[in-house]
């Protein structure tokens, strides 16, 4: 049985990659452009002072992975899981599903979801219900609204760029920004 201090980091792979290269950059990302996945394990560390067990879902329908990119996850101490199911299926939104689940039934642990999909509300609701901290990363501008309500219940946000510092750059986005937050200096 996992120790009850555990923060699990799911990390949905394919929504955080499209949010970044469709809704930011508007192309491709670079690989120096991808968040940095050491300083997001940190974080997960940090964040509720736990021992961080980090989930990577990738999907695997196609029979492929990126072998590189998964050596790199080992290296950092995330479990890689590549699922592969029907091209029907939302694997990996499945797969993350069926985590949170379990993580409830064996009674202890807290979640930190990196993803801005609402296919998780009832996961994270039924979480929040029993007590469990969660926290979502995203780029908050990009979050489901329906799961950005949840704040209300305990739900934690924390912005990738702003919150995390996952990027090694300055990402082009525009964004409410909070006046205590405003760094001038960014834009000269």
């Amino acid at each position: 049985m996992p120790d009850s201090l555990t923060t699990y980091l799911l990390v949905d792979g394919e929504n955080i990659d499209a949010t970044l290269g469709m809704s930011v950059l508007n192309r491709r990302p670079e690989p120096s452009e991808r968040p940095r996945w050491d300083r997001v394990m940190h974080f997960t560390e940090e964040v509720w002072d736990e021992a961080a067990r980090g989930l990577f879902f990738l999907n695997a329908t196609s029979g492929q992975m990126p072998m590189g990119f998964v050596q790199a996850l080992l290296a950092m101490n995330f479990h890689p899981i590549p699922l592969a199911g029907t091209v029907h299926e939302k694997v990996v939104d499945i797969g993350i599903q069926r985590t949170m689940d379990a993580i409830l039934e064996q009674g202890s642990g807290d979640v930190l979801l990196a993803s801005h999909d609402g296919d998780y509300i009832p996961q994270v609701e039924r979480l929040l219900d029993a007590g469990r901290r969660v926290g979502v990363l995203c780029f908050r501008e990009f979050l489901n609204s329906e799961l950005a309500g949840l704040t209300e219940r305990g739900l934690k946000i924390y912005d990738l760029e702003d919150d995390l510092g996952a990027f090694t750059s300055v990402l082009p986005r525009v964004r409410i920004i909070p006046l205590t937050a405003f760094d001038p200096t960014r834009y000269l």
